[in-house]
């Protein structure tokens, strides 16, 4: 009985593992069979979305293929166009030049008829003339040749008589109207040509918004004033004047320099020594490139071209400069003016009289002192510049330097005199007070060590500046000792000089 029922449980436990494992196999093939399904799906699904994005992709690329299509279509027919319109006005000028064509032979067909005609009608005309010739021989019984002879004779004869009487009477109404018209020539001159007398002076007023700019331009411990003196030679005058700083200085060009600085000093706000040499030589810059401009710009006006460069500059300069009171580039425009009309009215060559009257004072700008006259030296600098030697000699001989060798130096020296005989075109007491304080700061530049020489004061005062690295502070002193002593000895002056050196020293470095 036991041994059947553990053959029982035995069975039974078999038959259920076997149960299990059929139940088990089978659910794994239905699980692996849905897997299946699931990824063919997938597989189907990813296949149409690539097929789309292909079919999409393919429809991009098309439409871009016929854009480029299309666009190259449009060229070609642009092209078409340019072409089909350049063979029409080829097509157009080809008619053009056949008509010409045709219309030249005409043209040639009746010259040639033409000329035919005129060898006919000169050979009637010669055998006409021959004919006339030999009946003239037969009624006067003389051949051709002593016809011809006997007419010279008597034509000669008249003609003698005839040009002695007319010489005569040309030479007795020369006499009595050359004076006449001579002035009438110079008064027509100088009636054609108006210019202002301008005055020079030696100050220009600086204008400012409020005083409070003045203390900022004199700086502390008038440190700034002095930095813009030392820059420019130009006395800074800071008084009661409202709104208004003076400049005082001979020279026309260092005023300018100082004026022009300063405004740019004072717009920009930043006022101290660095800045206010920094500004100087910019201005100074400016102020060359001016002096050009004014030189070509008065060389247009008066219609004189080709001129050396550097006698460009040296007419700007005229601008700064002054011959006894009288502005000296308005005096050389005038001389221009006169020559150029005086010399058309006596039929001579206009523009080179204009040239040499402009040209005519180049010799009182020079860039260095000259111990030669101003005639001499221009005339120098012009033949240098490859001027013409009738300009040449006309600017070296309006002083009677040299010798007058064509018409246009006495034109130039007539019109130099009228135009400086002006009733209070020239004063004479500027002139010799300016050369004075040149004559200042010359003095002081010829002793060694000295690098800058300044009259200010209206030459009541000496400013020099020595180099530090050459001069001690004794000597220095000395310096201004022997300046003094010169000064007393070899120059006149009204009152007295007072003569100041100054030596700085400076360290600098940079910070890099």
């Amino acid at each position: 009985m036991e041994i059947t029922t553990i053959i029982v449980a035995v069975a039974a436990f078999l038959i259920g593992g076997v149960v299990s494992f059929l139940v088990a196999q089978n659910m794994q093939k239905k699980k692996a069979s849905s897997i299946i399904v699931e990824a063919e799906k997938e597989a189907d699904n990813i296949k149409k979305d690539k097929i789309l994005q292909a079919k999409e992709k393919f429809l991009e690329l098309k439409a871009e293929h016929e854009k480029v299509i299309n666009k190259r279509e449009q060229k070609l027919n642009e092209l078409q166009n340019r072409v089909k319109d350049r063979e029409a006005k080829n097509n157009q000028r080809f008619e053009e030049n056949k008509r010409k064509d045709r219309e030249l032979n005409n043209l040639s067909k009746d010259l040639e008829r033409k000329i035919e005609i005129n060898e006919r009608k000169t050979e009637d005309l010669e055998k006409m003339h021959r004919r006339q010739v030999e009946q003239l021989e037969v009624i006067s019984g003389l051949t051709p040749e002593e016809a011809k002879n006997q007419l010279l004779e008597a034509l000669k004869d008249e003609a003698k008589t005839e040009a002695a009487s007319f010489i005569q009477d040309t030479m007795e109404e020369a006499k009595i109207t050359a004076g006449n018209e001579a002035r009438k020539v110079v008064i027509q001159s100088i009636q054609r040509v108006a210019t202002e007398q301008a005055v020079e002076n030696s100050v220009s007023v600086f204008n400012i918004e409020n005083d409070d700019v003045k203390g900022r331009i004199i700086g502390r411990e008038g440190r700034n004033i002095r930095a813009l003196e030392a820059a420019t030679g130009v006395e800074i005058i800071v008084d009661d004047t409202p709104e208004a700083i003076i400049l005082s200085c001979f020279d026309p060009v260092r005023r300018e320099i100082a004026r022009l600085a300063l405004h740019k000093l004072v717009t920009d706000g930043r006022i101290h020594p660095a800045r206010i040499e920094e500004v100087v030589a910019k201005t100074t810059k400016q102020i060359d490139e001016e002096i050009f401009e004014v030189g070509k710009r008065t060389a247009i006006d008066l219609g004189i071209h080709g001129l050396h460069p550097e006698l460009v500059k040296t007419v700007g300069r005229m601008k700064y400069r002054s011959s006894y009171g009288q502005n000296l580039l308005q005096h050389s425009r005038e001389v221009a003016n006169l020559c150029g009309i005086m010399a058309a009215e006596l039929g001579l060559n206009a523009k080179i009289a204009k040239r040499a009257g402009l040209l005519h004072d180049i010799g009182k700008v020079p860039s260095e002192e000259s111990e030669l006259p101003h005639a001499i030296l221009g005339m120098k600098w012009a033949e240098k510049y490859g001027e013409k030697p009738d300009v040449c000699n006309a600017i070296g001989a309006h002083h009677d330097e040299i010798e007058m060798t064509n018409l246009i130096s006495p034109i130039v020296q007539v019109c130099d005199g009228i135009s400086g005989a002006r009733p209070g075109a020239r004063r004479q007491i500027a002139e010799s007070y300016i050369q004075r304080l040149k004559d200042l700061e010359n003095l002081a530049i010829s002793q060694n060590g000295v690098s800058k020489a300044y009259a200010i004061q209206a030459g009541r005062e000496l400013r020099v500046m020595v180099d530090c690295d050459k001069v001690s502070d004794a000597e220095a002193a000395k310096i201004s000792f022997d300046i003094s002593q010169k000064i007393q000895n070899e120059m006149t002056y009204p009152g007295q000089v007072k003569i100041t050196v100054i030596r700085e020293t400076r360290a600098v470095n940079v910070a890099r």
